[in-house]
């Protein structure tokens, strides 16, 4: 059997993406049947069936699949405060790993001291449970049941019907799980009342870490952080984190992003990231940020989709990780965040985006490169550069403060009125005006570095690296709906005597304007059946792309990381 073929495979089906905690009830995801322990060989059911062991060597290599990076960075410039501040902060980072697991699976020890195979349980570990996140959560782990859309946010057996009957206040808040009583009605509760243990500690920590924060704006963040985790309201500890200029260390905590809800994509998962800012890199950086009013004003879609102003205060910082955690570390591995998601916070202040310049590089040299020589037309392999993906990855975040965030007719904001698609067409959105932006700078002389045919090749070239994700990643599909769009319209073109495919420019700036344009308007339309159907039509991979990434099964298809104390070699 092809090994990759396991990833490779890309679902069809779109329904999309983020809590019980393990010692308040044990209905979380469970196997089928009971598991073979390192003694057993085959499992007794009863006393006349019986379980034969897992075969894993039906499963793929981890490094086959993931292209190991240690996470490090220089770290001479830093203070004796902040280096005692580094191990606090990864130690927070673990309780946001614990309690993603809670969300996620559930009991994370029981569960991987269970598999009696190394290879096996290092892939349920880098995924979070026993589910491949990079093959549309498709079952990786024998003997277990489906991933539940709505994972443990929600009871398993509640009907979409039923959530939408309950007449609970708090039901679509970010920060609660959906319950049932003794009467089995459902019923919220927050997460700080779910997970108080965790939370209590992970702030008496941020508490020891603010004690040595020597950079006032990273002390106020980390004060309110702490407070926020035992509440659950975050929108100070966000504007203190949009305050923040020239702090050294970056920390990112919290339950932030929705995608692990594939059911409703209205439940934020716990992540942290333990960051160090690149100053060099970032003073290229922030000059592009004062740009974004022009640039909505200029959008191609009519006056009434971009009547929204994102904010100034918005900035752009390039960083160095040292820790992944909780659902930022589960699957593909993000190497560029915009932040803070509360719409409002992003109308009164914009938002940040941080770039990841080790992460990024990783996945450029080890994934990117490879592919482009595999797929690309060799006379344009040339176009396939660093900075281009960088600024690709940049512009794409960047790009999520333009357009719309509040629907035109009435329906409420997109993320509400879209649902469950919210994701997907989201990071679509960024894919497509993160190009539009950087044709913009080019033709304003604001971009001097390489030429428009840099970013368009390397652009391709970063679809076949992130179609691969599968359908349980947001960008993944977002992508797989680009490509298609892209190839209909000319701007890809596959060779079939060669097996290569290229960029055509002229092509590719048309389809970027009128990709804009439709993303644009299904958001600002907030039209579910619309969105529902062009996934449908659109979303399904092609037979020249399965074709395509088959050939790609030597390279893998994303990282996974040593990161820790010990990587950072301090005392």
């Amino acid at each position: 059997m092809n090994k990759k073929l396991l990833i490779l495979a890309i679902a069809t089906s779109f329904t999309l993406l983020s809590c019980q905690d393990k010692t308040e009830n044990k209905s979380t995801q469970a196997p089928v049947e009971k598991k073979p322990t390192a003694e057993s060989v085959v499992i007794k059911k009863t006393p006349e069936v019986y379980t034969p062991r897992p075969d894993w060597s039906t499963l793929p290599r981890v490094a086959d699949v993931y292209a190991e990076f240690t996470l490090k960075t220089d770290l001479s410039h830093l203070s004796a405060n902040q280096k005692k501040m580094l191990p606090i902060l990864i130690d927070i980072a673990k309780i946001m790993d614990e309690l993603f697991w809670s969300q996620a699976y559930g009991d994370k020890e029981t569960f991987l001291m269970e598999i009696n195979d190394d290879n096996a349980r290092r892939l349920a570990d880098i995924n979070y449970g026993p589910w491949d996140r990079l093959n549309g959560d498709k079952v990786l782990i024998p003997n277990y049941p489906e991933k539940s859309l709505g994972a443990n946010f929600y009871p398993h057996n509640m009907t979409k019907k039923e959530f939408e009957t309950s007449t609970d206040s708090n039901k679509t808040n970010l920060y609660t799980i959906l319950k049932r009583d003794k009467d089995n009605k459902l019923v919220s509760k927050f997460y700080h009342e779910t997970y108080p243990k965790q939370l209590k500690k992970a702030s008496t920590l941020l508490m020891q870490a603010a004690e040595l924060a020597e950079d006032k704006g990273f002390k106020k963040y980390l004060t309110l952080r702490a407070d926020a985790l035992l509440s659950d309201n975050f929108k100070s500890s966000d504007m203190a984190w949009m305050a923040m200029k020239s702090n050294a260390i970056d920390f990112i905590v919290g339950p932030i992003e929705t995608y692990e809800d594939r059911l409703f994509g209205y439940k934020a998962a716990y992540e942290a990231y333990v960051l160090i800012k690149d100053k060099s890199w970032s003073e290229k950086l922030a000059k592009f940020a004062v740009l974004l009013p022009q640039l909505q004003r200029e959008l191609p879609i009519d006056a009434k989709y971009k009547t929204e102003k994102p904010g100034t205060d918005s900035d752009l910082n390039a960083y160095d990780v040292l820790y992944y955690a909780g659902h930022s570390n589960a699957g593909s591995k993000t190497i560029a965040i915009n932040l803070p998601n509360d719409e409002s916070v992003q109308l009164a202040k914009g938002s940040r985006r941080l770039q990841l310049k080790n992460a990024m590089k990783a996945k450029f040299e080890k994934i990117l490169t490879p592919i482009a020589n595999e797929l690309v037309a060799p006379e344009q392999r040339k176009y396939i550069t660093f900075p281009a993906f960088f600024g690709n990855t940049m512009f794409h975040e960047v790009a999520h403060g333009l357009g719309i965030k509040e629907t035109i007719n009435g329906k409420g904001s997109v993320r509400t009125a879209l649902k469950q698609f919210a994701s997907a067409q989201e990071e679509g959105k960024a894919d497509i005006l993160g190009l539009y932006m950087v044709e913009k700078l080019f033709k304003m002389g604001e971009l001097t570095e390489g030429q428009i045919m840099d970013n368009y090749v390397t652009f391709m070239a970063g679809i076949f690296r992130s179609v691969r994700f599968g359908s349980s990643s947001a960008h993944g599909v977002a992508n797989m709906l680009r490509f298609n769009y892209f190839a209909e319209n000319g701007a890809f073109s596959y060779d079939d005597k060669t097996g290569f495919y290229s960029v055509n420019p002229e092509k590719m700036s048309k389809a970027i304007e009128t990709l804009s344009q439709k993303i644009l308007t299904l958001q600002g339309n907030g039209d579910y059946d619309g969105v529902e159907k062009w996934m449908q039509e659109k979303g399904n991979i092609s037979p020249a792309l399965k074709s395509a990434l088959d050939r790609l099964n030597n390279i893998p298809v994303d990282i996974v990381f040593k990161q820790g104390v010990e990587q950072l070699e301090l005392d």
